[in-house]
């Protein structure tokens, strides 16, 4: 297991206000000179007491360039000095408070500069930015100013020419509130037949026909692109469409990007060819990608896709959940204060790693495309420890290595086989990256949801009991014990922390920190009806409607659709939405695709409100389908309608989960499935709308309803696969 990053004190350092944070991120600052404060009331208040600027530094625990300028500028005395006489320091953890990030990332881009992180905003005391940047240097560097001058800078701004910089803040904070949601930039569009066909002739003009992805360097996963290119191609047909999602699927598992030895995806490649990654691991990056390598395995009958999708959830199960169930935010890039250390290899490791096994060596580094001139440095440090390292990645199939060393493909593969595992075994020998052990209501759900459907999609009973205990974990600990699912009760993010007793005995809790979003009310709700659909439980369904309720209540306007944040959420500068789908779904489009399941099981006012935000978010969708890309399965779904599957028969009857995997083994991209046990009274209730005229029958049956016409009952698996794979 990773690392994990509770840091112990420095010696001869005194610890400054986020010593006592729940976020993994805010305590490795704990110990730096720079007197940080974490968001609240009381540093807004001290930063009006004194008249100066506020200095927002946001980032998170996995975030590389975060490190590299804590190391440079917050550790430096003179620097943090400087910080502390001039500002007040507030640092936010990005996965906490999305709010604040959203808000302030547009500061950047409103100037004319790419957002990231981390993130460097100055604001006045009332919360107004005036200034923004992400990594700022120590010292000059090729036209960048050094931080230590653009400190002076905005200081001195602020104290001599307060009337420009509030005019500038004054600015800045009204257009990042005309920013909105981007819904209503396009001309009006009721989407029809052709909204796939629009998207993706959209979508491949950026489209890499030589490695697969969209764009060129640096290149990331867009799994919800990615996704509408694969309905187009494999659901009407278009075999352009369809062969160019399987060239990235493809692509990514070859690549660097992909761990080869302990599996899981990093963040992104850094290079067109996904060859040299960025090395942090975020769960939801693999949440995503464990969704659509199950979904391209069903779709286009690829086993590596499937073997793919299994050792994404073998990284989860062993790297990244905790001993109760929770699954963690993200491993580091960093270890041992280098990018990527933990990772890359040279021939020399590969040969202690194997010892006498000459054949493995050998085709280990043909493999893996390992050589003397090595394809990886760290950006700070050139070649690691002096020696040049090599990205693990398929350079050549296993069909190359074997005519290269005269031998068998299955002796090839058998090598290859034996030197993965032994340079596993060596690689977990090596000071692991750190891990943030915080557990993120809406990351974690995301997963969640992953796992349940690759559980069926593969029948795997483990696969099934890690997502059930995840959610039981998000249901016992992020959810807070009084008033239980109501709007604003869920938490945000919790981690474990030790204690000690009044006897002094240690002890352990799991801190919480909220306070809970649009994301983590969406994307909960469709975890428990994505649990729901594997199990048939039906209490999942109760409790993604109780969810949905308060959201509705804390987060839609009939007249602006879904806010970000709960109506009586903290007041900000502005209230922020999230309509656009980026590293990972927009709030919004989950929340849609929640209310459209429950329209269809249980109520359809449901289906009506969702209905009503698609057509506020169509015309940008269509207009920009690269930023709505679940948005646009979400408008598919409307046009092409779900196809709804009742499986009537006891849950625990061996022909019903028969029933259950016939389903899950075909690729229905838009699908409803409601569980009616004869035994369980409960469960005809929470599919009411489903279960309405399906009677008992004799043996487990399924029900295939298109357009709420549905099919007479059919009882072997072989039947129903024929029915819902004719399209009739």
């Amino acid at each position: 297991m990773s690392t994990t990053t509770h840091p112990a004190a420095p010696e001869g350092r005194k610890s400054n206000r986020l010593a006592t944070e729940a976020s993994p991120y805010l305590l490795q600052h704990a110990y730096n000179p720079v007197e940080w404060w974490p968001w609240s009331a009381a540093a807004l208040a001290e930063a009006k007491r004194r008249d100066v600027p506020i200095l927002l530094s946001i980032g998170y625990s996995a975030c590389h360039w975060c490190h590299v300028m804590e190391r440079e500028s917050f550790e430096d005395e003179g620097i943090a000095r400087a910080m502390n006489e001039l500002f007040v320091n507030i640092k936010v953890d990005r996965e906490e408070r999305p709010d604040l990030d959203q808000i302030y990332q547009l500061v950047v881009q409103l100037m004319g500069r790419s957002g990231g992180w981390p993130l460097t905003v100055f604001l006045t005391p009332s919360q107004k930015p005036f200034f923004a940047g992400t990594y700022f240097p120590p010292e000059d560097r090729r036209g960048t100013p050094g931080f230590p001058k653009i400190l002076q800078a905005i200081s001195e701004a602020y104290r001599e020419r307060r009337e420009e910089v509030d005019g500038q803040a004054d600015e800045l904070t009204k257009a990042i509130a005309e920013v909105g949601d981007g819904a209503g930039e396009a001309p009006p569009f009721a989407p029809g037949p052709d909204l796939l066909e629009r998207a993706t002739r959209q979508l491949l003009r950026r489209f890499d026909d030589a490695h697969g992805g969209f764009g060129r360097a640096p290149k990331f996963p867009n799994t919800m692109p990615l996704e509408v290119v694969l309905r187009r191609g494999v659901v009407e047909g278009d075999s352009a469409a369809r062969e160019a999602a399987r060239l990235q699927l493809e692509s990514m598992r070859a690549g660097g990007i992909w761990d080869h030895l302990g599996g899981g995806f990093h963040r992104y490649s850094t290079d067109e060819r996904w060859l040299v990654p960025h090395f942090e691991k975020m769960l939801y990056d693999n949440a995503l990608l464990l969704r659509a390598y199950v979904d391209g395995y069903r779709a286009l009958g690829e086993a590596s896709f499937a073997a793919t999708a299994r050792e994404i959830a073998a990284w989860v199960e062993r790297e990244m959940t905790d001993p109760e169930g929770g699954y963690y935010a993200s491993q580091d890039a960093d270890s041992e204060g280098e990018e990527g250390k933990f990772f890359v290899w040279d021939e020399s490791e590969v040969k202690q790693a194997l010892g006498a096994d000459a054949l493995a060596v050998k085709a280990a580094v043909d493999y893996f495309g390992i050589t003397p001139a090595g394809n990886f440095a760290d950006p700070r440090e050139g070649a690691i420890g002096g020696v040049p390292k090599s990205v693990l990645f398929e350079s050549r199939p296993a069909r190359a290595v074997a005519a290269k060393l005269d031998i068998t493909v299955d002796a090839a593969r058998d090598a290859i086989e034996r030197a993965r595992r032994a340079m596993f075994d060596e690689r977990e020998r090596r000071p692991k990256p750190q891990r943030d052990e915080k557990v993120l209501t809406s990351w974690s759900a995301l997963m969640i949801s992953a796992i349940a459907e690759a559980a069926g999609a593969l029948d795997d009973p483990k696969m099934l009991a890690s997502a059930e205990r995840a959610f039981a974990f998000v249901e016992a600990n992020l959810l807070t014990p009084h008033e239980p699912h109501r709007a604003g009760q869920l938490v945000r993010a919790a981690r474990l922390a030790k204690k000690v007793t009044v006897e002094g005995e240690p002890s352990e809790r799991w801190l919480v920190k909220g306070p809970g979003f649009l994301d983590d009310q969406a994307y909960l709700a469709n975890a428990a009806l994505d649990l729901h659909e594997v199990t048939g439980d039906p209490s999942k369904v109760r409790l993604a409607e109780v969810i949905v309720d308060g959201m509705l209540d804390a987060f839609w306007s009939e007249e602006d659709g879904f806010f970000f944040t709960p109506r009586d959420g903290e007041a900000l500068i502005t209230r922020s939405k999230d309509a656009y789908d980026n590293a990972v779904p927009s709030g919004t489009s989950m929340a849609v695709r929640a209310l459209a399941r429950l329209g269809a099981l249980v109520d359809a006012r449901y289906g009506r409100v969702a209905e009503a935000e698609l057509a506020r978010l169509a015309p940008a969708a269509v207009a920009n389908p690269f930023g709505y890309g679940q948005t646009l399965c979400e408008l598919d779904r409307l046009v092409r309608g779900s196809v709804d599957v009742v499986l009537v028969g006891p849950r625990g009857d061996a022909r019903t989960k028969a029933l259950a995997r016939a389903v899950f083994a075909v690729w229905l991209p838009n699908r409803t499935i409601a569980w009616v046990d004869p035994g369980d009274p409960s469960s005809r209730a929470a599919v009411a709308l489903l279960a309405e005229g399906k009677p008992e029958t004799p043996a487990p049956a399924a029900y295939v309803c298109r357009g709420r016409t549905c099919s007479l009952p059919v009882t072997t698996p072989e039947a129903l696969t024929a029915l819902l794979t004719s399209g009739g």
